[in-house]
């Protein structure tokens, strides 16, 4: 007899529902990791919330048969404007950050592969070959180029440097705790809450062998094939290391030779900034309400940067998107694509990478949706006259 309803229909209609079936499927320490914001996670909030403030203006003649989704993000061709953002250790399935990249492969768009990812590049771009590789201000410029090459020879388009990030600790409603390494003292803490969440303790079995989740960075190693530190030893090293500047974006940009995001503005004065050093790309992110609590809304951010740079960079938003519809949102207020992090960690939870393609089914579809009823052909047809939205609702800061 089956008891579970979610085993007959794998498939979930909303990015909530893949949520859902994540609190349900994880354990309450992994699971936390998933929704963490800084401190009383007001951007957090602010990233989700802001989308409802914008409403759509229809059309009731004039609908499209067929829509044009497609993009370019760094040189790489998108299949639509939804690509995955980086995020560290993904230790919520055991094929974690492979998965991910042949879901986005399956689907025709790219990754960014993290810095702190648990699967070292190479096997990241084996299965998919738009990857692009995030990285962080950490250690010397040696050891940040010599990352940053080994990647390019792995099959990496473009660099990633994410920019945004303080080092809050903890949040006013609680942080889990993640251990510095599993092993059998970690195992044995953990152990109640994983013993109540079979399938996931099952799934981590193969061959009638425990895979132990590998909480290193062996991207941050020395070389290809070289054991990493683990994922707070790495920490350790970022948050120990000096701040980069934009020299010092600059000189990476230059040695790495080829496409370049800067990912974490939110101001005017830094986007200009990143157009001055000749980056491709920058990124309106916000780490995702993870760093300074209280920043706005990406969402509400983007307008005035695009109109700020937009002509002279490519601009993507990071945060907050849960529907085809936010997509729709922030291309019409200037975005060329988004970048999703927690929709599809969810997705990847609930189900695998069947799971992260069921999410980016999910928007592609609300997206096409949207698109045909505004009447549109294309999604560069979007512009801001599709939306109604309040005078109160940007925010802009850092004018120059």
């Amino acid at each position: 007899m089956v008891t579970n309803p979610w085993a007959r229909n794998p498939w979930f209609e909303t990015v909530h529902e893949a949520q859902c079936r994540a609190k349900k499927r994880l354990p309450k320490s992994v699971y936390s990791s998933l929704i963490a914001g800084t401190q009383a996670g007001v951007t957090a909030r602010d990233n989700v919330d802001a989308y409802s403030e914008i409403g759509l203006a229809p059309h009731v003649i004039g609908v499209q048969p067929d829509r044009e989704l497609s993009t370019t993000v760094m040189g790489q061709d998108l299949s639509f404007p939804v690509m995955i953002s980086p995020t560290g250790v993904q230790a919520v399935d055991p094929d974690g950050e492979v998965a991910v990249a042949r879901a986005a492969a399956a689907r025709g768009t790219a990754m960014g592969l993290s810095s702190f990812a648990s699967q070292p590049v190479e096997e990241v771009t084996a299965v998919n070959d738009k990857i692009f590789f995030q990285i962080y201000w950490l250690g010397s410029r040696d050891e940040i180029l010599a990352r940053a090459m080994r990647a390019k020879e792995a099959g990496a388009k473009g660099l990633i440097v994410t920019t945004d990030w303080v080092f809050n600790i903890g949040r006013d409603w609680g942080s889990p705790e993640i251990p510095e390494k599993v092993d059998v003292k970690a195992l044995l803490r953990l152990a109640p809450e994983i013993a109540v969440k079979p399938r996931y303790a099952m799934d981590w079995i193969r061959d009638g062998k425990i895979i132990i989740p590998d909480l290193s960075a062996p991207n941050v190693s020395r070389g290809k094939g070289q054991p990493g530190p683990t994922f707070f030893g790495a920490y350790g090293e970022w948050m120990s290391t000096a701040p980069p500047t934009w020299d010092d974006l600059q000189w990476l940009r230059e040695q790495w030779g080829g496409p370049f995001m800067v990912k974490g503005v939110t101001r005017l004065d830094d986007a200009k900034r990143a157009v001055d050093i000749g980056a491709t790309a920058l990124s309106v992110s916000n780490h995702g309400g993870n760093n300074l609590d209280g920043t706005p809304a990406t969402i509400r951010l983007l307008p005035g940067i695009a109109e700020a740079v937009g002509d002279q960079i490519e601009v993507l938003l990071d945060g907050g998107i849960r529907r085809g519809s936010d997509v729709a949102k922030a291309l019409a207020l200037g975005a060329r694509a988004v970048m999703i992090g927690r929709a599809y960690l969810w997705g990847l939870a609930a189900n695998g990478q069947a799971g992260v393609e069921n999410v980016l089914d999910l928007l592609r579809m609300g997206l096409d949706s949207v698109v045909m009823g505004l009447g549109h052909k294309s999604i560069d047809d979007l512009t801001r006259d599709d939306l109604i939205i309040g005078e109160d609702f940007e925010r802009s800061f850092g004018g120059v």
